[in-house]
């Protein structure tokens, strides 16, 4: 019972630490998870907020060999603002500034090591629209297995709009 206890007691600093960085990356809290729905038949384009950037977050799943597709949380500033689920994408509000985007599947959708989240920063001015592009990765050969992986990186306006064209529409709200 006492090296179950003092187990314990030594992972939960380790816990709160990995709690702390996932936030500082972005992230929200880890017991958070959201009801995504998508609808391939709505395209709103909207503008800015006065004062506000304007954030689209698209999710492509054209490299995920597997079933069921992933469910990605977005973060920023350590807040989820919203999750996508297979091609799919929303949009967001955002202050000027300086800010943390963070994603992170919702939950393990394959067994294996591999790096399901992904973290980038940049910096929001008003009036200004920013993309960015979460690309979920699993091959399957079975000669030469390959971890999941999870890209997220800023997108071109144009190649953005080829991708929503193509993706649904995502809402989400937490469960």
């Amino acid at each position: 019972m006492k090296p179950l206890l003092l187990a314990l007691l030594l992972g939960c600093p380790a816990f709160t630490q990995s709690q702390a960085s996932s936030a500082l990356a972005g992230c929200g809290p880890a017991g958070v998870s959201f009801q995504v729905n998508t609808d391939k038949k709505q395209h709103p384009m909207t503008s800015p907020e006065p004062g506000k950037a304007l954030v689209y977050f698209i999710q492509d799943d054209s490299r995920f060999l597997s079933f069921p597709k992933p469910t990605t949380r977005v973060g920023l500033d350590g807040q989820w603002v919203g999750a996508t689920h297979g091609n799919s994408y929303f949009y967001f509000f955002v202050d000027p500034g300086d800010h943390n985007l963070c994603t992170d599947w919702q939950s393990s959708v394959i067994v294996g090591a591999g790096r399901k989240n992904a973290a980038i920063h940049f910096t929001a001015e008003p009036g200004k629209i920013y993309y960015f592009m979460v690309q979920d990765i699993l091959h399957r050969a079975p000669d030469h297995p390959y971890p999941p992986r999870v890209d997220l990186s800023p997108v071109d306006p144009a190649e953005a709009q080829l991708q929503m064209s193509r993706s649904a529409l995502s809402t989400s709200r937490p469960k």
